[in-house]
C-alpha cells in the first residue's frame, strides 16, 4: 500500500520563498513516491481575524501557487480544508482526549498569545485541529518544518492517547524535514525566521513579486563586516543569503565554495537575485495562466475535497463508533 503524505500551509500573508525552499518545492519533488494531499488550512488563518474577501481570494492564490509550482492535480490532491467538514468535527472528538496541560506547553502558544491582548480559544486549539488534520486521512509522512515538530509530536501523542482509551484507531504519523533550505531566513533580520505575517519590504522575496522587487529586496539584504565571502567567518545574512543561492541551485558544498569564495557582496548578492528571477519566472507565468481561467482552478478544488472526503468521512465514522456516539443505523 503507498504510503499517505499530508501536509498544508494557511491562506494568509504572501507566500514566500521560504515556503517554496522549505516545503512546497519539497512537496513537487515527493509527491509521485506516495498518496499526496496538500491542504490549505483556513480554519487555521481565523485563529485571529481575517478580512472575509482577503481570506477567500488568499485561498483561490495559494491552490493556483500550488499548481503553478508543480503540484499535479492528476496524482495529487489540493483540499481547502473548511471543504471537508469531517477536519472540525474530528477536531472537537480530539479535544475531548487532549489534556489542557499539553496545549499550555505550546511554544508557539506562548509566543502567540504574549503578542496579542486578547487570545481566541481557537488559537489554544490550534494543535488539535492540526491533529485532526492529519489523522483524518491517516497519513504516513507529514513533512513540516521545525517550528512545526512540536505540533506533529502532539498529534502523535494524541493518537498514542486515543488508541490506548478506545483501541487501534488511528495511524502514527512519521515526518520528513527536507535537507536544504529547510529555514530560510529574513533578509533584514537573519536571525529571524523569514515570516508570511512579517511587514516591511526588506523582510522577504514573495513568489509572485516582480523582478525588479526581487532585485530590490535581495540587494538590501543584511551581511556583515568580512569584504567578501569567507565560510570560515561569514555572518548568518551571508549564510542566508548562500542558502537561497544553493537551495534553488542544488549545487554542492564544494562546488559553492569553490565559486563564491572571497566574492564581494554586491556581486554574490546579483547572483543570488539572478538565480531567484530564473526560478520563479515560470511560476510566475504559469500563475498567471491559471488565474485567467478561475473555473480550471475551482474544478481543481472542488475535485480535491470530493477525492478525499470518503476517506476523512470513514475515519470519522470510526472515531464516533470507538467512542460510543450515535450514529443512525440504516
Amino acid at each position: 500500500m503507498t504510503p499517505r503524505v499530508l501536509s498544508g500551509i494557511q491562506p494568509s500573508g504572501n507566500l514566500h520563498i521560504g515556503n517554496y525552499l522549505g516545503a512546497l518545492g519539497n512537496w513537487v519533488k515527493m509527491q509521485h513516491d506516495y498518496e499526496s494531499i496538500f491542504c490549505i488550512v483556513d480554519l487555521h488563518a481565523i485563529t485571529v481575524y481575517q478580512k472575509p474577501e482577503e481570506l477567500r481570494a488568499k485561498v483561490r492564490e495559494i491552490a493556483a501557487l500550488f499548481l503553478a509550482a508543480g503540484i499535479d492535480p492528476q496524482h495529487s490532491r489540493i483540499v481547502v480544508q473548511s471543504t471537508v467538514a469531517a477536519h472540525s468535527e474530528l477536531a472537537w472528538l480530539l479535544t475531548c482526549v487532549t489534556p489542557m496541560g499539553w496545549l499550555e506547553r505550546m511554544t508557539q502558544f506562548k509566543a502567540k498569545a504574549a503578542a496579542q491582548e486578547s487570545v481566541g480559544d481557537g488559537l489554544f486549539q490550534y494543535p488539535v485541529l492540526m491533529a485532526a488534520d492529519i489523522l483524518l486521512y491517516q497519513a504516513n509522512i507529514v513533512p513540516v518544518g521545525e517550528d512545526q515538530m512540536q505540533h506533529l509530536e502532539l498529534a502523535r501523542d494524541i493518537a498514542q492517547r486515543f488508541n490506548s482509551l478506545y483501541g487501534e484507531t488511528f495511524t502514527m504519523p512519521a515526518t520528513r524535514l527536507p535537507l536544504v533550505g529547510a529555514r530560510v531566513m529574513g533578509l533584514d533580520d537573519p536571525t529571524a525566521k523569514m515570516s508570511k505575517s512579517a511587514t516591511g519590504s526588506g523582510h522577504a522575496v514573495a513568489l509572485l513579486d516582480p523582478p525588479a522587487t526581487i532585485k530590490k529586496t535581495i540587494m538590501r539584504a543584511t551581511t556583515d563586516s568580512n569584504p567578501g565571502v569567507d565560510f570560515e567567518t561569514m555572518g548568518p545574512g551571508v549564510q542566508n543569503l548562500l542558502n537561497i543561492f544553493q537551495a534553488f541551485s542544488d549545487w554542492t558544498n564544494d562546488q559553492m565554495k569553490a565559486h563564491f569564495t572571497g566574492m564581494r557582496y554586491g556581486d554574490l548578492k546579483k547572483q543570488v537575485t539572478e538565480m531567484t528571477i530564473s526560478k520563479l519566472e515560470p511560476i510566475q507565468k504559469r500563475y498567471a495562466e491559471i488565474v485567467a481561467d478561475p473555473g480550471y482552478l475551482e474544478g481543481i478544488i472542488r475535485a480535491g475535497a470530493d477525492a478525499v472526503r470518503p476517506t476523512a468521512d470513514a475515519t470519522v465514522r470510526l472515531v464516533k463508533e470507538r467512542m460510543g456516539i450515535y450514529t443512525e443505523t440504516a
